[in-house]
């Protein structure tokens, strides 16, 4: 080789220049390793478990169950002429879908901190497999949601219909995985510093779900609590349920503008969580 002909490289591994980077070229050329990561994701959860993938089944019916009871039967809050065990389980499939994202997402420098020390890949693809990988589970839920969906109207006579802003399905679905996969990239920043933020995210997130209307109406809340209606108003996940609930029982509000805002507000944070993920796993490895 001569000494003045340049050496061409395959791959270039150089630092980070700008505060936002997503290198969709990088990310498709490593996707075998989100597939990978994807298939991991599905399989092992629930790998040597008594119950196995039905957990995907029971966690959603056995909460929708629980809140039809204490929420609508003891604290009698009504859902009109939408049976109350559908209404529940149509907004707990969404939140747990978001929940589960999130905790996931905020988790990713501490579990994969051994992996991101040793080999190098796009580390934004394992946030990112995590929310794919939620969307398999997030299907066999809203299938079972469906089967008593076709239970009601065939064998209750339930007066229920699917929403003419179904079209929006797919923005809800997005701007839901927008809010988990950017505030989980924060907060696994955080992580790499605090680990008592941790403790502080399953408690939040606990708090938000009475804050999401997930178990009620957002008229309810208008009716009985005006002064504090503008803690849900302004909540985009509660938004989101609000207008994904319409889609699929046709009641409560279309939600148009609610569903314009959440998206919006989804966006502004994905790019902060990227910004701030970027950051991180420049010196996370010195801290985790």
């Amino acid at each position: 080789m001569n000494k003045g002909e340049e050496t061409e490289w395959l791959y270039e591994i150089k630092p980070k220049g700008k505060l936002i980077d997503l290198n969709f070229k990088e990310i498709w050329r490593y996707r075998d390793l989100l597939v990978l990561f994807v298939k991991r994701d599905i399989v092992t959860v629930y790998k040597q478990t008594v119950l196995g993938p039905l957990y995907y089944l029971l966690q959603p019916l056995f909460t929708a169950i629980t809140m039809t009871f204490v929420i609508n039967g003891l604290a009698n809050v009504e859902t009109g002429t939408v049976p109350s065990f559908l209404f529940n389980l149509s907004g707990i499939t969404l939140w747990t879908y978001f929940k589960e994202c999130l905790n996931s997402t905020s988790r990713t420098f501490r579990t994969n901190a051994g992996l991101f020390g040793k080999v190098y890949f796009p580390r934004f693809i394992s946030p990112a497999s995590q929310v794919i990988s939620g969307l398999f589970k997030y299907s066999i839920q809203l299938f079972i949601f469906f089967v008593f969906y076709m239970y009601f109207v065939m064998s209750e006579g339930a007066s229920i219909s699917i929403g003419y802003t179904i079209y929006l399905f797919p923005l809800v679905i997005i701007s839901t995985s927008f809010i988990a996969l950017g505030t989980g990239m924060i907060f696994s920043s955080m992580t790499t510093k605090y680990r008592d933020i941790s403790i502080l995210i399953n408690f939040g997130i606990g708090l938000l779900m009475y804050l999401s209307a997930v178990i009620y109406p957002l008229t309810l809340v208008k009716k009985k609590f005006p002064d504090y209606y503008w803690l849900v108003e302004y909540n985009p996940i509660a938004q989101l349920i609000e207008g994904y609930r319409y889609m699929l029982l046709n009641t409560g509000n279309p939600n148009v503008e609610g569903l314009l805002y959440s998206f919006g507000f989804s966006v502004v944070m994905l790019l902060i969580g990227l910004a701030v993920f970027n950051k991180t796993e420049k010196t996370f490895i010195d801290t985790v």
